[in-house]
């Protein structure tokens, strides 16, 4: 059975995918799709957030029911002496915003967000522009999505 370098094997593996399709899945019901007891796999379960594989367990939320139906994603392009620091707390106090992932290159950062339709997103863009180093916006709609989940 092979291992990698953070002592994760196949098995592992296994149980990560199920909890990744269900994180309120039972002990007993991963105990019987990966053929180990029920202490088992509760030590492995155990062992992956001791370890940090396993950072957290989370809900899916489906936004549209929520009146948040549009969902876009800003570059953002910051002035050059901007620190990474300074770019996630301009964008992470927007309640709006689901994530900010920080870049090497051209853009400095990509934004992601759900509001309520195109008004809604208008002001969220203004919101980002006037935080002071933000240099430049751009935006793109999310027409659909697929996301893999195990």
């Amino acid at each position: 059975m092979p291992v990698n370098a953070a002592g994760v094997d196949d098995t592992d593996l296994l149980l990560l995918d199920l909890l990744r399709a269900d994180a309120r899945r039972t002990y007993s019901e991963m105990a019987g799709e990966v053929g180990l007891s029920v202490a088992a796999v509760k030590r492995r379960v155990d062992r992956l957030r001791e370890i940090g594989v396993i950072t957290g367990f989370t809900v899916q939320v489906d936004h549209a029911k929520l009146g948040q139906g549009v969902q876009a994603f800003i570059e953002l392009r910051f002035l050059g002496n901007t620190r990474v620091s300074e770019i996630v707390r301009a964008v992470s106090t927007i309640p709006e915003v689901d994530a900010v992932f920080t870049l090497a290159g051209d853009p400095d950062a990509l934004v992601q967000l759900h509001v309520r339709d195109l008004a809604h997103l208008q002001q969220v863009i203004d919101t980002l522009r006037r935080s002071g180093s933000v240099t430049g916006t751009r935006t793109l709609l999310v027409l659909g999505s697929w996301e893999r989940r195990n």
